[in-house]
């Protein structure tokens, strides 16, 4: 028992750690950047809020006729210029929802709703870059286009035309949740990259192995077309049966000339 004990003490242990493994293959891998739910790469906004006219009346006063004789220091009083960002907001969501409404007093259908949803976000979007700590503006943020993306989904599944219609006219591209959402990490990233690594040198060593049988291919035919003529020549002349065809010769012919002709440079005339 001594001498067992003894004998496993001079037992060396090598221990491999194969997760401290180190690559030699040139992959570098980055994390990617975290995109924030309410940038418009995630929302599917294509165009940011627009620079509005600040000389625009409000939408209350724009009938006004006592406007028209005021004072010019009046009526600016009553210019975009001189309210709050929320006016502007209105004016531009007004002027996205005339383009959209069924008639002239639509105010509750869907396209008015998704017009008017699409220009809050906009407009906070521009907020959330100049204030991006502002955590109440950013849930808000969050709960208008998920609703946006809600009705969005159900217009697309019972009025494709309609869908693609509001797309377009409200410059936006859907972007639904995926169904299966899996975490990014280095390793599962690094298999991928070293699986698309391996598939390129794969790739690559094949094309140039199909390079190398195409520029033995003219010989390889002419070959074949002397060796066929070989046979047929001396059955016939020991008076057996002939197993080499013309049609056969005449087919490996033609190979041999249409691959001539490709690898022949065409001059132009």
């Amino acid at each position: 028992m001594n001498k067992i004990l003894n004998h496993n003490k001079n037992i060396i242990q090598i221990t491999i750690r194969n997760y401290a493994f180190k690559s030699d293959l040139k992959i570098k891998w980055v994390r990617p950047e975290k995109i924030p739910c309410y940038k418009p790469e995630k929302s599917g906004d294509l165009s940011p809020f627009p620079k509005i006219n600040k000389s625009e009346y409000l939408h209350e006063f724009r009938k006004s006729k006592e406007l028209e004789t005021a004072d010019e220091n009046v009526k600016r009083l009553f210019t975009l210029e001189f309210n709050s960002r929320k006016y502007s907001t209105q004016f531009y969501n007004k002027r996205a929802m005339e383009e959209v409404k069924r008639h002239e007093f639509d105010t509750g259908s869907i396209e008015i709703k998704l017009a008017r949803w699409t220009g809050y976000i906009r407009a906070w979007q521009e907020a959330m870059e100049r204030f991006p700590r502002n955590k109440r503006l950013k849930v808000k943020l969050k709960e208008v286009i998920d609703m946006r993306k809600k009705h969005l989904r159900y217009l697309r599944r019972w009025d494709y035309k309609k869908f693609e219609w509001i797309l377009e006219n409200l410059n936006l591209i859907y972007k639904p949740s995926p169904t299966e959402s899996t975490w990014v990490t280095r390793k599962g990233s690094l298999v991928k990259l070293t699986d698309k690594y391996c598939a390129d040198i794969k790739k690559d060593k094949l094309e140039k192995y199909r390079y190398l049988l195409e520029a033995e291919q003219p010989a390889f035919l002419e070959e074949k077309l002397r060796t066929l003529q070989f046979i047929r020549n001396e059955q016939n002349d020991c008076g057996v049966e002939v197993t080499v065809s013309d049609d056969e010769i005449n087919k490996v012919k033609q190979l041999l000339e249409e691959l001539k002709l490709k690898r022949t440079p065409v001059e132009e005339n």
